[in-house]
């Protein structure tokens, strides 16, 4: 990526904004990053994704030295320096608490059930990663044996992480994904959902 600080900064203040508008990301939960050339832009710790200024980032290294900034990197930065290390295609990494993706996280429930064909087309399944202390090597271990399949992964009685190789790639994701919770929490309160067979998700990966 060729983007000076500043332009990767001012992304991440925008779809900081746009997803704490939608209470994607609400108070101080989650925290957003970018590569930089060799290093990684990562919000600071206590920082709102909604209500980002310039000085609420820090650079780091893939040591997860801090190289620049005034304030401490997110505490949840080797989460993210693993999912660069493992997928070279991926550019931004979102991780929040919405309340759909967060709820099923919390009920210990993977969204691995073929019910939209968009979602199947583009997830797949999401997977849930075992319960780690967040911030711990524990959650990074768990969390990151998923990386190299999936771009979006339900972290147990915690949240969500998802990554793509543009910022507006890894929200629209992230967006779509908090829907697909959605539908799927009202087709269980509606008595469940008609899945999809074999055959139909066949079909549809067959698009991709």
């Amino acid at each position: 990526m060729s983007k000076t600080l500043q332009e990767l900064k001012d992304e991440i203040i925008s779809y900081g904004k746009i997803a704490g508008a939608k209470n994607y990301t609400p108070g101080v939960s989650g925290n957003i990053s970018a590569r930089y050339g060799e290093n990684v832009l990562i919000t600071a710790s206590g920082t709102a994704n909604g209500y980002l200024r310039d000085d609420d980032f820090a650079v780091v290294d893939f040591a997860g030295n801090s190289l620049q900034g005034i304030k401490k990197p997110s505490s949840e930065t080797p989460l993210h320096l693993e999912f660069y290390r493992l997928r070279e295609d991926i550019n931004y990494i979102i991780h929040v608490h919405s309340p759909y993706l967060s709820s099923f996280a919390s009920c210990g429930m993977a969204l691995d059930e073929p019910i939209m064909a968009e979602n199947v087309f583009y997830f797949g399944k999401i997977p849930l990663a075992e319960y780690g202390l967040p911030s711990s090597w524990d959650l990074v271990e768990k969390t990151s044996k998923y990386f190299r399949e999936y771009n979006a992964v339900l972290m147990a009685n915690h949240g969500f992480i998802v990554g793509g190789k543009s910022i507006e790639e890894a929200y629209l994701r992230l967006e779509l994904a908090e829907s697909y919770a959605h539908v799927v929490f009202n087709t269980k309160m509606l008595g469940g959902a008609k899945l999809l067979d074999p055959k139909q998700v066949q079909e549809i990966f067959a698009l991709r």
